[in-house]
């Protein structure tokens, strides 16, 4: 019972360090990253698909992604999609390619961008403790029903913290990373 519960919790831990890595993706370096339009989506035929279904996506140098659509009418509603994204990128097409120029960060956007990395990092922190939580809180239920002893609940509470401390340190290291990757000019 015991194994279940902390296996869950390391799970669940690990899809909340993944969801903030996911997320601190769409959050742009200044640097061209085919992963920035990942979350943009277009229409086509009448019903909304990802961008990288209707159209490749390549780097073209270090601030400049190129978009190339398998169709050419395709050409005006992804460049109205890259437009109206919240990402702030004006794209320019030239015939049936569309170039994404990525403006470089001020100090300031920077800052701001910091910022908002650690709000993020921090909310993947909270998720991690509610996960804790819900963990203990099903092995003090197992204790009350006397299906484990004490020592078997104390021996879990260490077990858990443990594996909440190697999640948070994990969200501490993505958020690092990033960190050093927007003060980078």
């Amino acid at each position: 019972m015991l194994d279940e519960i902390k296996k869950d919790a390391d799970n669940r831990m690990a899809k909340s360090v993944a969801a903030l890595q996911q997320e601190l993706t769409k959050i742009r370096t200044g640097r061209a990253n085919t992963t920035l339009l990942d979350h943009i989506t277009v229409e086509y035929y009448g019903s909304q698909m990802p961008l990288n279904q209707v159209a490749n996506i390549g780097i073209e140098d270090s601030r400049t992604l190129i978009v190339t659509p398998w169709e050419k009418d395709m050409v005006q509603p992804i460049e109205k999609a890259i437009m109206t994204s919240d990402l702030g990128l004006n794209p320019v097409s030239a015939g049936t390619v569309i170039r994404v120029p990525l403006p470089a960060l001020t100090e300031e956007r920077r800052k701001d961008m910091i910022r908002i990395v650690r709000n993020e990092a921090e909310g993947g922190r909270i998720a991690i403790r509610n996960i804790r939580r819900d963990a203990l809180h099903d092995a003090k239920e197992l204790l009350k029903e006397k299906m484990i002893g004490e020592d078997d609940e104390r021996r879990a509470e260490g077990e858990i913290q443990g594996i909440t401390d190697k999640h948070v340190g994990k969200i501490d290291k993505v958020l690092a990373d990033k960190e050093s990757d927007l003060m980078e000019v």
